[in-house]
């Protein structure tokens, strides 16, 4: 007698790895929402930079991150490709 095969479903229409990335994913982006606003003060405090680098600092993350943003969405568009961008 065949052993029994474990459900691939775990929610009802949710594969369980699907699931489980889900999780992976919510947990990630709680511990990175819980970090952030205490980077500007470890830096100011802690490490001891003035306020002005600490909003250059910030300034040049958000800039960066916009200018990736914009650069991969063109990228997709034109390449018709959306999966290298999320894998």
């Amino acid at each position: 007698m065949p052993p029994k095969k474990e459900p691939d479903f775990l929610i009802p229409g949710i594969k369980k790895n699907v699931f489980v990335l889900g999780l992976v994913s919510l947990f990630t982006d709680i511990a990175s929402e819980m970090l952030y606003p205490i980077v500007p003060l470890f830096l100011h405090l802690v490490l001891g930079a003035p306020m002005v680098i600490v909003g250059l600092i910030e300034g040049a993350a958000e800039c960066t991150a916009s200018i990736l943003k914009v650069v991969s969405g063109w990228y997709s568009d034109k390449t018709r490709k959306r999966k290298p961008f999320v894998d």
